[in-house]
């Protein structure tokens, strides 16, 4: 993915802003500390990448869904003008009976304000876990959250895609990637998902075209 206002301003040693904002997964439950959280590893990864100062800014709250975030967000691009926007966004929909209509007009909601302002707007969507109830329904949502990104022409993160593909090579993978509820992600996972994310925009490609070979190879690594 071109950044390029963040590239100019890094070009000019200016700082960058990046706001993440989403539920648990943004917050960190599942990490052994605030710092292993997926924002704070993508902060340290990215100022290695960019050679220059970038601030993520955690604005993860656990057990929201999407009505909720949507006024943080809303508040958020008001009150002080990120860079770039990452939105973690789905899983608690899809999990707690959610309207797959009102969630799709609150997504193009969300991202319509960040690119009335001129803010980039990366999606990641919901995690891949074991023990999905209706994975029929649970997977709308997840096809939801990339039909709105095609339709709103913004990149998205599939984070579903990655889980399930660490899954399908080997429930030992996956496993050492979850926190001990089998659903959050843990430090590892973590470590990955923020890696993954700092490789896509620090090279001229698209965040959703992150393909479950990579996942795979980073999933090897100890």
């Amino acid at each position: 993915m071109k950044l390029e206002a963040i590239a100019s301003k890094l070009r000019r040693h200016e700082p960058v802003r990046i706001l993440a904002i989403g539920s648990s997964s943004t917050e960190g439950i599942g990490a052994s500390s605030p710092a292993f959280s997926y924002p704070a590893q993508l902060q340290a990864d990215l100022i290695q990448a960019w050679k220059g100062p970038v601030t993520v800014e955690n604005a993860g709250k656990g057990g929201e869904t999407i009505i909720e975030t949507i006024g943080r967000l809303e508040a958020a691009l008001k009150a002080k003008k990120p860079d770039l926007v990452i939105w973690q966004v789905g899983t608690n929909d899809a999990v707690k009976g959610g309207d797959e209509a009102g969630f799709s007009t609150l997504l193009r909601q969300g991202i319509d304000a960040a690119q009335a302002l001129g803010v980039e707007v990366i999606l990641v969507d919901q995690q891949y876990y074991p023990a999905i109830k209706d994975l029929g329904r649970y997977e709308r949502f997840v096809s939801l959250v990339g039909a709105t990104a095609a339709t709103e022409q913004v990149p998205v993160f599939s984070r579903y895609k990655l889980m399930k593909a660490w899954s399908e090579r080997s429930a030992d993978i996956l496993g050492s990637m979850l926190s001990s509820d089998g659903f959050h992600m843990g430090d590892r996972g973590y470590d990955c998902l923020a890696q993954l994310i700092a490789d896509g925009l620090h090279y001229p490609m698209a965040v959703s075209e992150i393909a479950p070979g990579m996942a795979a190879t980073v999933a090897a690594q100890p």
